[in-house]
């Protein structure tokens, strides 16, 4: 179990930032050995999930299989799309849904309507999620001790100058959130873009994960969304709900 773990951890280290490693860095990034290392990506190699060009390694495609897999899986997310379609034509923004991992959000459906963000935004694409609606609305649902142990252990540089980043504060915001059903992260993972977020709950009173609209602050203010948005993003989401296990 070790190895495996060491090896998804070499799988992790890949990504925009560092699409090409070295052995030098794969041990780096992974904290192991090089022989470790040489070992995992070789062993990875041969089952055709990164490939080799000269000192440096990166994944392929098959990689892709790993994802799909769990997607394959994930039911309600077949039935959220057009359901998040509708929501977005009704509203006329984007709609996304994801689900938490650690202090990440990661996307598992998107329907756009503008570009919006200078990131683009597609199904795997990870943002933090104590600086994203979908991600405090989901924080919410965690008790307040592995809450406490997340906040500790996340990065809070700030992106904007609206970024919250001292933990006390970010504590109350996300327990403010949960209470009142809705998260409003307003122009603080970036410039020019609000969003509004609600749970996607199952029948265990779990947040399964989390369905967002988002919007350019110039467009939309935070009365509209609440006012306009949030009752549409609600029934949206507890119709997704319906087909979650």
């Amino acid at each position: 179990m070790t190895t495996l773990a060491k090896g998804l951890a070499v799988l992790d280290a890949f990504g925009p930032r560092q699409p090409a490693m070295t052995l030098s860095q794969a041990a780096a990034a992974t904290q192991v050995s090089r022989a470790t290392a040489r070992r995992i990506l070789r062993t990875l190699a041969e089952l055709g999930y990164v490939t080799q060009n000269g000192r440096h390694f990166s994944l392929t495609p098959n990689i892709l299989n790993l994802g799909f897999a769990y997607l394959s899986t994930q039911n309600w997310i077949d039935h959220a799309v057009p359901l998040m379609k509708d929501l977005s034509e009704q509203i006329h923004e984007s709609s996304s849904a994801s689900i938490l991992q650690d202090s990440e959000v990661v996307y598992v459906a998107r329907v756009p309507t503008r570009r919006i963000m200078s990131v683009a935004i597609s199904v795997g694409t990870r943002l933090p999620a104590f600086h994203t609606s979908m991600g405090r609305m989901q924080l919410g649902y965690l008790d307040d001790a592995e809450l406490w142990r997340r906040l500790r252990a996340a990065d809070m540089a700030p992106y904007t100058g609206n970024t919250i980043t001292d933990p006390q504060a970010l504590f109350q915001r996300i327990r403010g959130d949960r209470e009142q059903g809705f998260s409003i992260v307003d122009e603080e993972l970036e410039r020019g873009l609000r969003s509004i977020a609600v749970p996607i709950v199952d029948r265990r009173g779990h947040a399964v994960a989390a369905l967002n609209l988002s919007a350019h602050s110039m467009r939309t203010s935070r009365e509209e969304m609440q006012a306009s948005f949030l009752p549409a993003l609600r029934t949206a989401a507890s119709k997704i709900a319906m087909f979650v296990n």
